[in-house]
């Protein structure tokens, strides 16, 4: 199993994501992999103190953000999976968020690893509809829905 997660196999010209782009030093660094099973996804982040909605607990734009980010990580590694080809290999499968939908179930608090899951359980060739569940400390704190569509050209750095 490979070790890189499946923002690292982003081209350098596609990773300044605030969210997951490795490029981006003042952004979340979010790294997504295959679980065990290799039918969902997982990711986890730990919140920093200034990541605070009131003191003690995450704040909402933080947990959407990681949502989005985890779900267009899953959906690119989906879709690579589909093709039935290398992740990384060209040209590159890059999705961007078409509609995020994020419901806050419980408080989810500061201090704690979260874990984010995905599960991709749509895989076309231009969008990949990926749902995702957030835990903290093995709570579930916030679900989600990504549907994420093919970069278009228009985006891609010239």
């Amino acid at each position: 199993m490979s070790m890189l997660a499946f923002q690292d196999y982003y081209p350098d010209e596609l990773s300044h994501c605030y969210g997951c782009g490795k490029s981006n030093p003042h952004g979340h660094q979010l790294k997504s992999y295959w679980a065990a099973d290799g039918n969902e996804s997982v990711a986890h982040y730990t919140p920093e103190s200034y990541h605070t909605a009131i003191p003690g607990y995450v704040y909402g734009g933080l947990i959407a953000s990681l949502v989005d980010c985890h779900g267009t990580g899953t959906a690119s590694a989906a879709a690579y999976r589909a093709a039935g080809r290398a992740p990384g290999s060209l040209p590159p499968l890059r999705f961007v968020t078409g509609s995020l939908q994020v419901s806050f179930l419980a408080p989810t608090p500061l201090g704690v690893e979260l874990e984010l899951r995905g599960v991709p359980v749509e895989v076309k060739e231009k969008k990949v509809v990926v749902d995702i569940t957030v835990s903290a400390n093995g709570k579930l704190t916030a679900q989600g829905r990504v549907i994420a569509v093919r970069m278009p050209d228009s985006m891609t750095p010239k």
